[in-house]
């Protein structure tokens, strides 16, 4: 069975973990390989001490963010229990109305992705009301009892936050190449396993969301409901007045049909400067249509999603959303 104790993201959890399982040698990442499969070299516990080379994410951003996903096998004697003061996992299942999977539970309390918990539970880390449960469907109710390798695995509330994103962050968790993303932006916001709610490309900025409430984020990114998204967009050369017509009656793309739900011209400025208004949340759209008629967006600047706007924070400044701007989305 495949065990990455690495893939663990809490890091008293890790250390924890670590030092209750004493072999005399345990695996760490030494590279990256295709989609997070790593090669391993064993290090001695003297070793294992020194810190993995990474760097901070800050308010302020990084260029790096540590490695998250490693190979290995896991331990082959029983894990021990430890205290539960040694640590508290929390799971956002907060106003949980209904079961939920095993592996989805795990991964909101940010102790992995889902797919390591999958591996997680096959190793019998996990037990629920009591008894190890190893099947991977398993499903989670909103009165059973979770713990982690011997520890409760608790509830927490949901968090909501908005960024007034820069340029030159990509929108991911985690990016292969190790550019810099916008989770770096938001390394200060608390404990909680939070995630971007759809997405912003690397030159565009303006309003992103973020939270760690699964069904907030898809109710806002699914094509069914359709954010109200507003754009404040810069072009190389003044846009006429037949492109600008035949942008507000409809374009056929590549990959459909397009219409905006408004277009303007932003008053008191040049002809190259237009506001668009639309709900459709596909890939580069808004470059994508003014690229269709021979235009090159040199400017784009988000300044609304869903009624939440950037205002009063500077590029690279987030907030937590207000109970208000909550409860308006939820019933966006």
């Amino acid at each position: 069975m495949i065990f990455n104790l690495t893939s663990i993201a809490n890091p008293q959890i890790r250390r924890n973990f670590a030092a209750q399982n004493k072999p005399e040698a345990f695996p760490v990442r030494t590279g990256r390989g295709d989609k997070g499969c790593a090669k391993i070299k064993s290090m001695s516990r003297k070793d294992s001490r020194k810190p993995n080379s990474r760097v901070k994410a800050s308010n302020a951003g990084g260029d790096k963010k540590p490695f998250r996903k490693a190979g290995g096998k896991g331990p082959k004697r029983p894990i021990k229990p430890q205290n539960e003061k040694n640590f508290n996992v929390k799971a956002n299942t907060e106003g949980q109305k209904g079961p939920i999977r095993l592996n989805r539970f795990l991964a909101n309390a940010g102790i992995c992705s889902r797919r390591e918990a999958d591996k997680l539970i096959a190793a019998g880390l996990v037990e629920i009301n009591g008894k190890v449960v190893q099947e991977m469907g398993h499903k989670v109710g909103p009165r059973d009892t979770v713990k982690f390798n011997g520890s409760l695995v608790r509830r927490e509330k949901k968090v909501y936050y908005v960024l007034n994103k820069p340029k030159g962050f990509i929108t991911t968790t985690d990016d292969p190449k190790a550019r810099k993303t916008v989770m770096e932006l938001v390394a200060n916001t608390g404990q909680e396993r939070i995630y971007p709610v759809g997405r912003l490309d690397r030159q565009t900025t303006g309003v992103l969301l973020f939270t760690n409430d699964g069904d907030f984020a898809k109710k806002l990114t699914h094509p069914s409901h359709g954010a109200r998204k507003v754009y404040d967009v810069t072009l190389d050369k003044k846009l006429s007045m037949p492109d600008f017509h035949a942008i507000a009656e409809g374009l056929e793309l590549n990959d459909g049909p397009i219409k905006v739900d408004e277009i303007s011209f932003v008053e008191g400025k040049d002809k190259n400067q237009v506001g668009v208004v639309l709900h459709s949340g596909r890939n580069r759209i808004v470059r994508r249509i003014f690229q269709h008629l021979g235009y090159e967006v040199v400017k784009l600047d988000r300044t609304v999603f869903a009624g939440v706007t950037k205002k009063n924070l500077r590029r690279g400044q987030w907030r937590s959303l207000s109970p208000k701007e909550v409860d308006l989305l939820m019933m966006h």
